[in-house]
């Protein structure tokens, strides 16, 4: 029940050793900066070249920077980029504005960084993802193929598995998320206003987490609505629903609708 193959289908995810010898999901979360520190390959100091900012549009292919000669087309689903009317399969781009603030950051393929989004390192940033404007990832971040890191959304010291979108005002702090969905405006509250470790009751089994700072879990297929709120040490199991301006605290089991709050109004949907 507590396992994180029973929120996340994690087969072929470069992100599951995480998960190696825990018994409860959220051990990963401890791990994080571990298993960024031996497995990080940076591959943006020639971008930065000393500098935060980033004062020009680059483009990063195959682990080399090119600096001009490019064309960039973004009118379609799919950013393309061409060099002497060849196409550039797996390029990545890197738009002036944007802030790379340490060398310790990986870029993956056919992924976009967006004017003024901030990365501090060390962070890791997948396949075919988006950073978009204003986003400020503040290291420690695991962030999966498929994902956004959307406008005005902050992330720290947590994993987006892959397929993760987080696209408008977001807060996502020491929590994994797995294939879901963020409306705009959700939070996920990490840090409780007790100075004490986030203890979990479910069903009336006291665990003891041992964490200060401990956001959600949230589970493949998870939804929420805008402007919603998990509760420090939150469980999403797979396919919840949480509704917009709703309040989540503690466990809700796969496919549990979430109308207003923890205690009223949730049932089985699915």
């Amino acid at each position: 029940m507590l396992r994180a193959e029973d929120f996340f289908e994690l087969e072929a995810n470069p992100f599951k050793p995480l998960f190696t010898d825990t018994e409860y999901v959220w051990e990963a979360l401890g791990k994080i900066k571990g298993f960024i520190k031996t497995q990080l390959v940076p591959n943006t100091a020639l971008a930065r070249k000393g500098k935060s900012l980033i004062e020009k549009d680059l483009v990063l292919y195959n682990g080399e920077i090119i600096e001009k000669g490019f064309e960039i087309d973004i009118s379609g689903n799919k950013a393309i980029v061409k060099k002497e009317g060849l196409v550039l399969e797996g390029a990545s781009i890197i738009f002036a504005g944007c802030y790379l603030m340490d060398d310790q950051v990986y870029i993956g393929k056919n992924t976009i960084i967006e004017p003024t989004a901030l990365i501090k390192g060390p962070s890791y940033i997948g396949n075919n993802s988006e950073v978009r404007h204003g986003a400020y990832i503040r290291g420690n971040v695991l962030v999966g193929d498929d994902c956004v890191v959307g406008h005005a959304t902050e992330i720290k010291s947590s994993v987006m598995l892959g397929g993760s979108k987080a696209g408008h005002f977001a807060y996502i702090g020491d929590s994994i998320l797995g294939k879901v969905n963020l409306g705009a405006g959700t939070k996920l509250a990490n840090l409780k206003m007790i100075d004490s470790p986030v203890v979990l009751n479910i069903d009336n089994v006291v665990y003891e987490t041992g964490l200060r700072k401990f956001g959600a879990i949230v589970g493949d297929g998870v939804e929420t609505g805008c402007n919603s709120v998990t509760a420090p040490g939150t469980l999403l199991s797979k396919n919840v629903l949480l509704y917009p301006n709703g309040t989540a605290r503690g466990y809700y089991s796969q496919g549990t609708l979430i109308k207003v709050r923890q205690d009223q109004d949730c049932q089985n949907i699915r």
